[in-house]
């Protein structure tokens, strides 16, 4: 702990650096970000556009993607703002209490779309390995329900962190290291014994992202299974290519999200490589989403194609 005169009691606001180690140059990495950003803001807004724009769409694996697309704006919108301000106008004062809403909004979104893919990975594991049931097991309401159920786990477990962290008082330093405010990056600022923090934030982050991790990984070891089991060649490929748009969205997703998480508590990886990496986990999965589905979904690929070479008064 900090010498008393060198310590805060109820900091009213906190300093977010950007990226240590690189402050001389941050000026010009917040264009590839802002490109990055602008990617993911123009590619989900497209798909929330045509999602519910196209009746053949109106399925459970484009509804969950219609989902998806408006988490991955809501964290763009949450990080981007504040953090090209401060790479270009030096903005790096922040209300304390804004922090602690910017960090709610981060890590409750995070859940939210871990929760969305883990609900994809169920709807093709149902549309693989029971096809008959599909329709009538994933209705409407069931949709619905999954999509609250997953809100809900989200915005509770993580809406106690702020909470946690309003309790603490004494702070050692005001000075995020960091682009945005983070849980675990707010806690190494206290003065206080922050064991309750760190054990929940242990517990949260294996609550949600661990524990969907784990059925997403069951649920493909079992999609494979079946698909393995299917006579014809073509209908195995078939299988496989539907897909792997959601594995691979999956894996950029929890390989990087753990990455962060380690390195946060246990790692020994430079400042700069954690932040820069942290962010592009935040910022590159909802810029590549969009491409992926719209690449890889035979759907959407072709109602993409059908909007850009549609002439004026063409009938659908």
């Amino acid at each position: 702990m900090g010498s008393t005169n060198m310590s805060y009691l109820n900091p009213q606001t906190v300093i977010l650096i950007g990226i240590p180690g690189l402050e001389h140059v941050q000026f010009w990495i917040g264009f590839p970000f802002l490109g990055v950003c602008l990617l993911a803001l123009l590619g989900n807004i497209f798909l929330l556009i045509i999602i519910p724009s196209d009746h053949r769409l109106h399925q459970p694996m484009y509804i969950f993607l219609a989902v998806l697309a408006a988490t991955d704006l809501g964290l763009c919108v949450a990080i981007a703002p504040k953090m090209l301000a401060i790479f270009w106008f030096g903005s790096y004062s922040m209300a304390f209490n804004a922090c602690l809403t910017q960090l709610f909004f981060i890590h409750a979104l995070q859940g939210v779309e871990s929760g969305i893919l883990l609900a994809m990975a169920f709807d093709r594991y149902i549309a693989i390995c029971n096809p008959l049931r599909h329709t009538s097991m994933l209705t409407p309401l069931f949709l619905f329900r999954m999509v609250l159920m997953v809100a809900i786990r989200a915005t509770v477990l993580v809406g106690i962190l702020p909470i946690l962290l309003k309790r603490l008082q004494l702070f050692q330093s005001v000075v995020i290291v960091h682009s945005y405010c983070e849980h675990m990056a707010v806690v190494k600022l206290a003065a206080e014994d922050v064991y309750l923090n760190r054990s929940y934030g242990l517990f949260v982050a294996f609550a949600i992202l661990g524990f969907d991790m784990i059925f997403v990984f069951v649920s493909y070891v079992l999609i494979f299974q079946a698909v393995f089991r299917l006579p014809q060649r073509e209908a195995r490929l078939k299988a496989v290519n539907t897909c792997t748009a959601h594995i691979a969205v999956f894996l950029e997703f929890y390989i990087l999200a753990f990455f962060s998480f380690f390195s946060h508590r246990f790692g020994h990886v430079s400042p700069y490589v954690h932040i820069l990496l942290s962010t592009i986990y935040l910022l590159v999965p909802p810029a590549l989403n969009p491409i992926i589905y719209g690449v890889k979904t035979k759907e959407i690929h072709m109602r993409v194609a059908q909007i850009c070479i549609l002439k004026p008064g063409t009938e659908q």
